[in-house]
């Protein structure tokens, strides 16, 4: 899935901050001290964050019909 540029619910734009959330994270660090440094307070945004998985590189394999 391609991480949407702004929250689905509140409009706020968050698209330009999943590099940022995915280098910390997989860094190791907590997911929500992460979000809390980004300033995302909205429950809405931390969780189109969160509930985002990348797959466009499992997706890209398959061929147009």
């Amino acid at each position: 899935m391609i991480i949407p540029v702004r929250c689905f619910s509140c409009g706020k734009p968050i698209g330009h901050l999943w590099e940022q959330f995915k280098k910390r994270i997989d860094a190791g660090e907590d997911s929500g001290k992460v979000l809390d440094d980004l300033g995302l307070e909205r429950y809405c945004c931390r969780a189109a964050l969160l509930g985002n998985t990348d797959m466009l590189s499992a997706v890209t394999k398959f061929k147009k019909a």
